[in-house]
């Protein structure tokens, strides 16, 4: 019998291939996790609600399926850690909010129902910034989560709970979203695998709103063939979504068993680059580029001057969203109700629930979408933030009809101290400096592991841009940067990674 550790230690992959054969049953792997999750967790606090029951009985179900002869999908059995922003029947979600607190839906998310159809085990719910708004999980009325490579610094956000999760080894599958960068920049600092497929690809019907126009989920894993696994199983057409794109989801899978580069023409940003950026972060990307010159790929310098304007853009267009979605927690529907004592009117309540439930963050974002959009201000701001949006889109259309993918670094550091911005929104804001772009234009991103930074050991992450629809570039180079980097170096994630 494998021992739990070992199966703890297993990409998705392999553990999916060990349960289909019978080398090990879904209940032993989803065993072997939670326990690991309840050995480390109190550390690392990547998890709000471990649904041990839940969990525990969809294994049995894939076991079952197993020995009547049922043929298995690509990740039965396999376990996951799903972010707290997707509903989930009968299972706490709260966003990472106060105002939330306790709240059980009647509903899945289509992301959560189709995890279930491809009969994924969901451990649980991770933590996150509330509301998904953040770079450091810091802002998570639950306290902050800590970066398994070092506890006492960040593991990003606003997914840092299932990043954590990953790396940490608690789950070898996680779900983030990426709204300016909350999967990318997460897996940066983490050293493990994040991917925003093209806006519309993954459905968003019962994932709690931030940003309708930026917000993306997509998968999160320790491998690229890990995340085109994931991918596949989550993505395609929802009619529930009016955003969803009907059109076949791109060969991820095949993609990322690929991996062939050669003649593939890659650009290198140049507004990526240059000050405020990590000397060991830019050492381990320039290391990665000529990685990608020797595998045959053609590096093409490439320059987007409209990038130096999209975290101004990004920091009007999403407090703006923000501000309209969050009207409707109003203590009257669903959540947290402050101050119904019978003797204060509904818009009294209203104010003192929103006062004591949202948390700093989301009443700055809130304030600052609301002026942005207020009457005498809305061209000034939004009308101009998304003209500029508008430019940053043709940035990137005439790159890519110079290029097949672009590339960067991922983030402009590596994992920071908890609490060294947190008197800083600027400081912190500048941590998405390299991925809000693509969410601001739809196109596809993953970040990807390539390296340590010398001066602190921790992991540094490589950017991968990709046009819209083109997901399956992103695996493809992905894949063939990992095999690489795994021949040369090692993974290190997978070899190196502190222990507990």
């Amino acid at each position: 019998m494998t021992h739990s550790s070992d199966l703890t230690r297993l990409t998705a992959a392999e553990t999916a291939a060990r349960i289909a054969s019978g080398q090990a049953s879904a209940v032993e792997v989803t065993e072997a996790h939670l326990a690991r999750i309840e050995a480390v967790d109190e550390k690392v606090h990547a998890f709000l609600h471990v649904d041990r029951e839940g969990a525990l009985a969809r294994a049995r179900t894939v076991d079952a399926k197993r020995s009547r002869g049922e043929r298995l999908g690509p990740l039965a059995g396999v376990p996951l850690a799903l972010k707290d922003i997707f509903t989930t029947e009968g299972v706490p979600t709260t966003v990472g909010s106060k105002i939330l607190e306790g709240w059980i839906p009647p509903y899945d998310a289509t992301l959560t129902k189709r995890l279930k159809a491809a009969d994924v085990v969901i451990l649980g719910k991770t933590n996150m910034d509330e509301f998904a708004m953040g770079s450091s999980t810091e802002n998570s009325a639950y306290g902050p989560t800590g970066n398994p490579w070092d506890l006492t610094r960040i593991p990003g956000g606003s997914g840092g709970g299932s990043s954590a999760a990953l790396a940490s080894y608690q789950a070898p599958l996680a779900i983030g979203t990426d709204t300016g960068g909350s999967i990318r920049q997460p897996a940066a600092v983490t050293g493990t695998v994040g991917v925003k497929p093209t806006y519309g690809a993954v459905s968003r019907y019962g994932m709690v709103a931030f940003s309708s126009s930026l917000d993306q989920g997509g998968p999160c894993a320790r491998t690229v063939l890990d995340a085109a696994l994931l991918h596949e199983a989550i993505a395609g057409h929802d009619p529930l979504d009016s955003t969803s794109i009907d059109a076949p989801v791109p060969p991820v899978v095949e993609a990322a068993r690929n991996g062939n580069v050669k003649g593939l023409r890659v650009g290198v940003v140049r507004e990526f680059a240059g000050e405020g950026y990590q000397a060991g972060v830019m050492q381990r990307f320039n290391e990665s580029v000529e990685l990608l010159r020797e595998l045959g790929a053609e590096i093409v310098e490439i320059s987007c001057p409209s990038f130096d304007k999209a975290l101004a853009a990004y920091y009007l267009i999403a407090p703006s969203e923000c501000s309209s979605n969050l009207a409707r927690f109003d203590a009257m529907r669903y959540g947290l109700r402050v101050g119904d004592d019978g003797t204060r009117s509904a818009e009294e309540v209203t104010s003192l629930t929103r006062e004591a439930g949202f948390g700093p963050e989301v009443k700055r974002r809130i304030m600052l979408g609301t002026y942005a959009l207020s009457s005498g201000y809305y061209d000034a701001y939004y009308g101009s933030a998304q003209k500029v949006r508008t430019l940053i889109k043709r940035d990137f259309d005439a790159a890519f009809e110079r290029v097949d993918v672009l590339v960067s670094p991922t983030t402009p550091t590596t994992a920071f101290p908890i609490g060294e911005r947190a008197d800083d929104p600027m400081a912190m804001y500048l941590a998405d400096l390299c991925t809000i772009p693509s969410n601001l234009a739809g196109n596809a991103a993953m970040s990807l592991p390539c390296g340590l930074a010398p001066e602190d050991g921790l992991p540094v992450g490589l950017q991968i841009i990709a046009p819209a629809m083109a997901d399956d570039r992103l695996y493809r180079v992905g894949a063939a940067v990992e095999a690489a980097y795994h021949a040369r170096w090692g993974h290190p994630l997978l070899e190196e990674a502190p222990s507990l």
